[in-house]
């Protein structure tokens, strides 16, 4: 029986579930009210989407470090390392530095809660015990958004990407549902980024209206639009503009010069001539992905959870797809390979099972960060 008083962080974590059966928000605001009295609290960004949020906060806490400012950036979830999901000042937190940490939450928070917080619950708290001091906490909300562990701070600005249909399960089956959901994690102002459902913003300004917010959108704000030579997708353009709102809404100078040096990992990163990773893994990702091959004709390594609209994802892909490759992983949330193929023999689509990549065709790797951890773990032996 692991004692959860005296316990290693990594054995911690091993006996944590990583989904919610049903939400039980007393449990991380018990644990806040203990852990807020112990530090001080940054100036909070709360990133609520669907798409988008790892790399706007990304785009966001780049900049900060560079022009100065302390800042501690928490997202989810990590591709090769959980010190991924804690970035401080430039770099992924140390393995002393956590566990430094995880010690400290063990000698506050009372046993019942360290036996019932969450996986999420429980990183969410070591990162905002580590942002303490610290000038900015750009915190990405999970999948969820009102009763997110993310929200149990409060929140200076909540930035909004792109909303589309997933998590339906969770969070709703309609736009407004998920719009609801997402956007009642909202304390304070609101930036809006760029939407493909027009009705997100009218569910925006219900709920700026009710909570007497101020809401803004991308086309309030007047920064340079010339950033097009920046060597990133168009999609990636989309949350950099949401960073610069945010930054112009802050009062502080924009120098695009300083994104140069940004690694985005996971995010069309290309890691080899031949090979790019992404870890989008729905509808909307794909679209968005799409759009950045001109129907150049590439191998597509692939996988999904079950939950995920695989089906559409591949319908999408298919005007670029010259073989999906099935990438076989061994977790129970996988969708069945045998599904797979099907969905892929009725879009007439080649498949097999991917065994590893040949130098002369072009590789687009997708579906998850699973997926992509799965993949590097191949392609780096």
């Amino acid at each position: 029986m692991i004692n959860f008083k005296t316990c290693t962080l990594s054995n911690l974590l091993s006996h944590k579930t990583m989904y919610y059966d049903k939400i039980d928000f007393t449990i991380i605001s018990r644990s806040w009210e203990i852990l807020k009295k112990k530090i001080k609290t940054p100036f909070v960004i709360h990133i609520v989407g669907t798409n988008g949020k790892g790399s706007t906060g990304r785009f966001l806490a780049h900049y900060f470090n560079k022009i100065g400012k302390s800042v501690l950036h928490y997202s989810s979830p990590h591709i090769k390392s959980f010190n991924e999901r804690i970035w401080i000042n430039g770099k992924d937190i140390s393995d002393l530095k956590l566990e430094e940490s995880h010690k400290t939450l063990q000698n506050i928070l009372e046993l019942d809660l360290l036996e019932k917080l969450t996986y999420f619950e429980y990183t969410t708290l070591l990162a905002l015990l580590n942002s303490s001091e610290k000038d900015y906490l750009v915190l990405e909300a999970g999948l969820g958004g009102e009763f997110d562990a993310s929200n149990v701070i409060f929140n200076d600005l909540s930035l909004i990407t792109t909303i589309d249909l997933d998590h339906m399960n969770f969070l709703g089956n309609t736009i407004k549902d998920i719009s609801y959901t997402k956007m009642r994690a909202c304390d304070s102002n609101m930036i809006l980024g760029h939407q493909v459902h027009k009705e997100v913003l009218s569910h925006a300004k219900t709920i700026s209206n009710e909570r007497k917010y101020n809401l803004f959108e991308i086309k309030d704000f007047e920064f340079l639009k010339n950033y097009k030579d920046l060597d990133f997708a168009s999609y990636l353009l989309k949350n950099l503009d949401l960073c610069l709102a945010c930054l112009v809404y802050l009062k502080i100078d924009i120098n695009l010069s300083i994104f140069e040096s940004i690694k985005l990992h996971g995010r069309f990163e290309q890691i080899e001539s031949n090979i790019i990773i992404d870890v989008g893994h729905n509808p909307l990702a794909a679209r968005e992905i799409k759009n950045n091959f001109n129907n150049k004709k590439i191998i597509l390594v692939y996988n999904s959870y079950a939950d995920k609209d695989y089906k559409e994802v591949l319908k999408i892909l298919k005007p670029i797809i010259k073989e999906v490759q099935i990438l076989e992983i061994d977790d129970t949330r996988m969708a069945n390979i045998s599904d797979l193929i099907k969905v892929c023999n009725n879009y007439n689509i080649i498949v097999s099972k991917f065994k590893k990549n040949n130098k002369n065709e072009d590789y687009l790797v997708f579906g998850s960060f699973l997926v992509i951890e799965r993949f590097l773990e191949i392609y780096e032996r």
